[in-house]
C-alpha cells in the first residue's frame, strides 16, 4: 500500500532570528551588573528568568512543526516510530557541544571549587549532575558550573515526554487547542501565584539575593515547568498548522504588535503597581504574548507580502546570528565566570573587570561562538558520530518508552 504524501512544511526561517532575540538580552543579564551601576537600567537587563520561556515555547513549536502533519490532526507516525530514536537523537542535537564546552572548562570549575574548599564529594556529584544534565531537579544544585545549562536539563526531560506529548496534542482540533492552552496557562500562573504568596509578588531587589532561594530555584528550573511551556509550543503551531484556506483570508495583526507587548512587558520593572516578579510576567504576560507573536509571524512568513519584522527575523544576517543562538548560551556563562567571577577574576586579572570591558566580554562571546559554529555544530563528522551514538542508545533502550505486551 502506497501512503498517500502530505504537503511539504516550508522552513521558517524567522524562528532562527527569534532565537537571537532572545539569547542576546539573556547574555547580557547574566551578568548585567558587571556593566553598569545604573538601577534603572539594571531593571530591565537583569530578566533572564523571564526570557528564558520563550526558549521553552520555541523548542515545543519546532518539534511540533517537524514531527506533526500538516492540515491533519495526527503526528508524522514515520518519525514517532521509533521513540526512543526520537529522544535520542533530540539529545544528540545538543549534548556534543555540552560535552565539549563542560570538559574544556572542566578544570576550570574544579579549581574554583577547591579555592571554596569544597568537599571532593560535592565536587564529584555536581560533575555528575553537570555532564548527565539532571542539575535542574536539584535545586541547590540547579546553578553549578556552567549555570545556563540548567536549560538543557529540563529540555531534556521534555524530550523524553515528547513521543507521547506529541500525537496526543496532535490529535486535537483547534477548539481543543484553544482550551490546552488556556489550560497550560493557568496550571502555570498557579504554580506563579503560589511562590508569590510564599515570598512576594513584587519584583526582587536587583543588588540583594531573593528570599527563599530553593523555592524560587523549583519555580524557574524545574522541569515540569518547562514541559508546560514546551507544550505550549506544540499547541501554539498545531493551530497555524492546522489553518484553512478560509483561515488564510483572513486579515492579520502584523506581528510586530505581539512582538512590541512581549518584549514591552519587562518594563513593568519600572512602574510602581505593577512591577510583578519574573515568574508572574512570564507566565501570565510574556509566554502568552510571545506565543502569539511566533504565530502571528510563522502566518505571515507564508504570505505573499509579509510584514517588516517578519521579513527582518527571516533575513541572512538574522538566521546568521540565529545560528549562533546556541553555542552563545552554552559559552557564555564560563567565559563570563573568567572575567567576572571574583575568586577567578581576582587571581587572573587583579579585579573583576570593569564596567567598560563588558562590551569586549560581548565581543568576546560572539567571537567564540561563531568559531564553534563553523568548526563543531556545523562539522559533519560530529553530526555523524552524534547519529551514531544516537542509534547505539536508542538500540540500548528500545522498549524504554513504548507500552509492549
Amino acid at each position: 500500500v502506497v501512503q498517500k504524501k502530505g504537503p511539504s512544511k516550508p522552513r521558517i526561517d524567522c524562528i532562527d532570528g527569534c532565537r537571537f532575540a532572545l539569547v542576546m538580552p539573556i547574555v547580557v543579564a547574566h551578568f548585567a551588573r558587571f556593566s553598569t551601576t545604573n538601577k534603572t537600567l539594571l531593571k530591565i537587563l537583569t530578566q533572564e528568568n523571564v526570557l528564558v520561556g520563550g526558549f521553552f515555547v520555541i523548542s515545543g513549536y519546532v518539534a511540533a512543526y517537524t514531527s506533526t502533519k500538516l492540515n491533519e490532526r495526527s503526528a508524522d507516525e514515520k518519525k514517532l516510530a521509533k521513540p526512543e530514536l526520537f529522544f535520542w537523537q533530540k539529545v544528540m542535537g545538543y549534548y556534543p557541544l555540552h560535552f565539549t564546552v563542560l570538559s574544556f572548562f572542566t578544570p576550570m570549575f574544579v579549581q574554583v571549587e577547591r579555592w571554596f574548599k569544597t568537599p571532593l564529594k560535592t565536587t564529584l556529584f555536581r560533575a555528575f549532575l553537570s555532564f548527565s544534565m539532571l542539575q535542574a531537579w536539584f535545586p541547590k544544585e540547579a546553578e553549578i558550573w556552567n549555570q545556563p545549562t540548567w536549560f538543557l536539563s529540563a529540555l531534556t526531560f521534555s524530550n523524553l515526554t515528547m513521543p507521547a506529548v506529541l500525537p496526543a496534542v496532535a490529535r486535537l482540533s483547534k477548539n481543543g487547542l484553544q482550551k490546552l492552552f488556556c489550560a497550560l496557562t493557568a496550571v502555570s500562573l498557579l504554580q506563579k501565584i503560589s511562590w508569590s504568596e510564599t515570598s512576594r509578588f513584587h519584583v526582587h531587589n536587583v543588588t540583594k539575593k531573593d528570599s527563599h532561594p530553593l523555592i524560587w530555584n523549583l519555580t524557574r528550573f524545574h522541569p515540569f515547568w518547562a514541559l508546560i511551556e514546551m507544550t505550549m509550543g506544540i499547541v501554539a503551531v498545531r493551530n497555524v498548522m492546522l489553518d484553512t484556506e478560509e483561515d488564510r483570508k483572513k486579515p492579520r495583526v502584523d506581528p510586530i504588535n505581539y512582538f512590541l507587548a512581549a518584549y514591552g512587558t519587562l518594563l513593568l520593572r519600572l512602574t510602581p503597581l505593577f512591577d510583578f516578579n519574573d515568574g508572574m510576567v512570564r507566565a501570565c504576560l510574556f509566554v502568552p504574548m510571545y506565543t502569539k507573536f511566533l504565530t502571528a509571524v510563522h502566518r505571515d512568513c507564508l504570505s505573499e507580502n509579509p510584514a517588516p519584522v517578519t521579513r527582518f527575523f527571516g533575513s541572512k544576517m538574522m538566521t546568521y546570528f540565529g545560528g549562533l543562538a546556541f553555542p552563545m548560551f552554552i559559552l557564555h556563562g564560563p567565559i563570563g565566570q573568567v572575567f567576572y567571577k571574583k575568586i577567578l577574576a581576582t587571581r587572573l586579572w587583579g579585579r573583576p573587570m570593569p564596567n567598560a570591558f563588558f562590551p569586549v566580554y560581548l565581543a568576546i562571546c560572539l567571537g567564540c561562538s561563531h568559531l564553534l559554529n563553523e568548526n563543531f555544530v556545523k562539522n559533519k563528522q560530529v553530526g555523524k558520530i552524534a547519529g551514531q551514538v544516537a542509534q547505539w542508545l536508542a538500540s540500548k533502550t528500545e522498549g524504554m518508552l513504548q507500552d509492549r505486551a
